[in-house]
């Protein structure tokens, strides 16, 4: 794991702020907010998308940067409604892999924040194999 730097702290603020101006307190439709750094330094961010399938922050993110023709990213991070960051859920953690097995998350541990690639989240990971 690696420790954070400023651009990684930007990052988290970039989150904190997204799910903080959509935050549903009526339906607790949108409780999660995600921002996602690509190498070139672009930020995109997203808010979960919740009904029967819903979306995650961190897949509403990634899909934003992609329709904006992203291909290379850095760096991403999920918060909940009060700031507090997230893990990548299983399915988020899957879908990672195999659109940015490169990339680095920000995770809560024992000693503070810090980030670590995706590719150590979801070890023996499932890939895709297009024939």
């Amino acid at each position: 794991m690696k420790s954070l730097n400023e651009s990684d702290e930007l990052l988290i603020k970039r989150a904190q702020d997204i799910i903080k101006k959509n935050f549903d307190y009526e339906k607790n439709n949108h409780t999660v907010g995600a921002a996602l750094r690509c190498k070139n330094g672009n930020i995109y961010v997203g808010v979960n998308v919740h009904f029967n399938h819903g979306a995650c922050a961190e897949v509403v993110a990634l899909g934003t940067a992609v329709t904006s023709g992203e291909r290379e990213f850095d760096c991403i991070v999920a918060v909940r409604g009060e700031g507090d960051v997230l893990p990548p859920c299983g399915n988020c953690r899957q879908m990672l892999s195999e659109y940015a097995s490169d990339c680095d998350v920000i995770v809560d541990t024992d000693d503070g924040n810090k980030k670590l690639k995706v590719t150590d989240l979801i070890p023996f990971s499932y890939v895709r194999k297009i024939y």
